[in-house]
């Protein structure tokens, strides 16, 4: 019979050498400059990148989630545009429902817009579809869109002035623009907003449903914001999004080598603004330089 040594696991396991990490990306210069610079927001943890001068003077946009900035006393001053993200993805997977009142929510955006300034969009309370969340809720998609036409409704008449951003939710093509049809029905028309979320859909980015729903809402005339989205995604739908943002980087940064310059200073890159804006230029540099070709893709 083998020896019980050779089924020793632990013991064989700690002979493994780990699997080095991937080299962090080289920081390169934009090669061009063109709109998507100024809609393509960087998603950060740290609300304090919003005064950093290297942000303001590249005028990189950010979004920042309304949990990130909750409850602090002093409130950093905005040197570049930025969107509030409401985090509700996170919040109504870990509650199942928004825990936050529309009062207090409108007070808090209220307080970031007049406090940290220069703020482009702020994301309403709505309610996303993915699977996980619905399980959260125990509602139906049909329930969850109710919801986020009332947010935006609910915080409209709270504080009109705020550059509230509506969202649409669903899961299937006729599922946006049943979501489409109840703003019109409580007398929104969507077509007029500056800019439309679209919910629930980061998951979906790489499949030609996704391309076909944005494309789709893009062809109604309704300028979209894509929330989430990946270099992947986005170098597919690019040419039909107003504006995006990510925080892909961050994760990017956790499973790479820190870049040159950072060896010592910390493990990873996760919240480096330095790797954060080399991952940035790296995605905008490998967009179709012609906005034809995208538009042809």
């Amino acid at each position: 019979m083998p020896s019980a040594a050779l089924f020793d696991i632990p013991a064989l396991a700690g002979n493994v050498k780990p699997k080095p990490k991937r080299p962090a990306p080289v920081h390169v210069d934009r090669r061009w400059f063109a709109d998507v610079d100024r809609v393509t927001y960087l998603g950060t943890h740290q609300p304090v990148w919003l005064e950093r001068e290297e942000f303001g003077r590249d005028c990189i946009p950010l979004c920042v989630a309304q949990h990130r900035l909750s409850g602090r006393a002093t409130l950093p001053r905005a040197v570049t545009p930025w969107m509030l993200d409401s985090g509700g993805y996170k919040h109504l997977e870990k509650h199942g429902t928004w825990t936050l009142s529309p009062y207090m929510y409108a007070a808090d955006a209220r307080r970031y817009y007049d406090d940290i300034g220069m703020m482009d969009v702020c994301a309403i309370q709505d309610w996303m579809c993915e699977d996980e969340i619905l399980a959260a809720t125990g509602l139906t998609v049909a329930d969850h869109q109710l919801k986020t036409v009332a947010s935006f409704l609910n915080l409209m008449t709270l504080d009109a002035e705020l550059p509230w951003m509506p969202i649409i939710q669903g899961r299937t093509l006729d599922d946006y623009l049943r979501c489409i049809d109840l703003y019109d029905q409580v007398g929104i028309d969507l077509m007029l907003e500056p800019v439309v979320g679209i919910g629930s859909v980061c998951r979906l980015q790489r499949t030609d449903e996704a391309a076909r729903i944005i494309e789709t809402i893009w062809s109604m005339g309704i300028r979209l914001h894509g929330f989430g989205f990946k270099a992947t995604g986005l170098r597919r739908v690019a040419h039909l999004l107003y504006s995006s943002d990510s925080m892909a980087w961050s994760m990017n940064a956790v499973n790479r080598e820190p870049m040159p310059g950072c060896v010592g200073q910390h493990v990873h890159c996760g919240n480096c603004p330095k790797y954060a804006r080399a991952w940035r230029n790296q995605l905008l540099n490998s967009l179709p330089d012609d906005p034809q070709l995208l538009l042809a893709a």
